[in-house]
């Protein structure tokens, strides 16, 4: 060995980075296929389209079928393993804070945006010649809702009736009440929340199985929309959509961005890092078949498991910004296309009305349209009938309210994170700065 050398090491292989992955073969990449070629199907081949229905149909109750496992262990293993239960009352509070003060300026902005814009203007309807039967069962549902009744829906028959309704802030009440039992429990509960976590292990691994038919699942969804009410019906009212659109993208550029830009993240990066759930919500017209993976996303971005538990679950009926935007500015449409001259305190009276239907119609099958049937009955200004002008075009404005409500809730869960020192902020950066990374897989090579 020569002076030279002496000494020196030759450096270990260094293994190569993994092959890219084409953007086709993720999944992401495939549901964007699915829901373009769904469109084309259901456009060329209408009642084909219409036909496959059942595709997203089942897709939908795949993953609803695995929602109330999911919330279950999330939240019994994350607040039986938290050091004081004060936090879970702070973490409570501070979210419904939050989902009021949230829903009720996505109300006003919706009432804004219509006033100034005004796209029902010079449609000229006649109330009278609308058909009363095309709404009622809207109206049935919004008269068998109230508050109160809501608030005893909460409380489900039986425990294990929880898990079989399908009704997610039951699944919740269950879940939080075991979670306080098992932290009671001290060093007893300790084997219990131990189990809970393997079986949570297992509860995702079932997520990841599911999240595999996405695309079946929003190929089938897309075709059956335009199938079923042809790109034709967004002409006719397509200032309405055009308005709804563009209003919910500027309450989440403007209003979300400037919430995720003071508590330190930046709102693109988010929106890139969940892009596989936000096609997955646009496909299916649904933001509950993205609610898994959703929390398992969150969690893995930072947010603790109790916030994440609590948060997702009671955002989804508490903290519908979609919905409420498009609640306010659809009852000035049909006020505006059937010249009903709304006052001041009309409005403000549709504006307080609002407030409390969006929430006895929380969780509830179709709930923007029933919360705006509800909320009309009151307002006698705006004739309820009139809700039949938009009948035809609400599967359409259905997913501009899913893509805001479910990108409202994951703002909502890290701003209430970071807001209880539950945030880890370099996880977080790691993983918005990786968005590929996430945890929910893509599909398999």
């Amino acid at each position: 060995m020569t002076a030279a050398t002496a000494g020196y090491s030759a450096p270990s292989p260094v293994s190569p980075p993994p092959p890219r992955r084409r953007w086709y073969r993720t999944l992401y990449g495939q549901v964007i296929i699915a829901l373009l070629l769904g469109i084309v199907v259901g456009h060329v081949f209408p009642e084909f389209g219409a036909s496959l229905k059942p595709l997203g149909e089942a897709f939908i109750k795949l993953v609803k079928m695995i929602i109330a496992p999911v919330i279950f262990c999330t939240i019994v293993g994350g607040i039986g393993g938290m050091s004081s239960l004060e936090k879970v009352g702070s973490v409570g509070v501070r979210a419904l804070v939050y989902f009021l003060v949230f829903s009720t300026l996505a109300l006003i902005v919706g009432m804004i945006v219509g006033n100034v814009v005004r796209p029902g203007d010079g449609l000229d309807i006649d109330p009278a010649r609308l058909d009363p039967d095309a709404v009622a069962q809207f109206q049935q549902s919004a008269q068998e809702q109230s508050i109160t009744q809501f608030l005893l829906n909460i409380i489900p028959e039986t425990m294990v009736g929880a898990f079989s309704s399908g009704q997610i802030l039951q699944v919740l009440l269950v879940s939080i009440l075991a979670g306080v039992a098992l932290a009671m429990l001290g060093e007893a509960g300790k084997p219990i929340a131990g189990a809970i976590r393997r079986v949570n292990v297992l509860v995702f691994k079932v997520v990841h199985i599911i999240m595999h038919a996405a695309p079946i699942g929003v190929f089938g969804a897309m075709a059956f929309t335009i199938g079923e009410y042809g790109i034709a019906t967004l002409v006719s009212l397509g200032a309405l959509i055009a308005t709804f659109y563009l209003t919910s993208a500027l309450f989440v550029g403007v209003v979300l961005g400037l919430v995720a830009r003071y508590c330190g993240f930046s709102l693109w990066r988010l929106l890139v890092y969940i892009r596989a759930e936000l096609l997955l919500v646009l496909g299916t017209s649904s933001s509950e078949a993205a609610l898994p993976a959703l929390m398992e996303k969150l969690e893995n971005a930072g947010a603790s498991r109790p916030v994440v538990g609590l948060v997702v679950p009671t955002g989804y009926s508490f903290n519908l910004d979609g919905t409420n935007i498009y609640m306010t500015m659809a009852a000035l449409f049909i006020a505006q296309a059937t010249n009903t001259d709304l006052s001041l305190a009309d409005q403000i009276l549709l504006l307080l009305v609002a407030m409390l239907s969006s929430k006895g119609a929380a969780g509830v099958t179709g709930s923007g349209f029933v919360t705006l049937a509800a909320t009309l009955s009151v307002v006698p200004a705006v004739p309820v009938v009139g809700m039949a002008l938009i009948l035809g075009i609400d599967r359409f404005m259905s997913e501009c309210r899913a893509l805001t409500n479910f990108i409202g809730n994951a703002v909502a869960t890290i701003v209430v994170a970071k807001w209880e020192g539950e945030l880890d902020q370099d996880q977080l950066a790691i993983a918005l700065a990786k968005p590929t990374q996430g945890t929910v897989p893509d599909q398999p090579s």
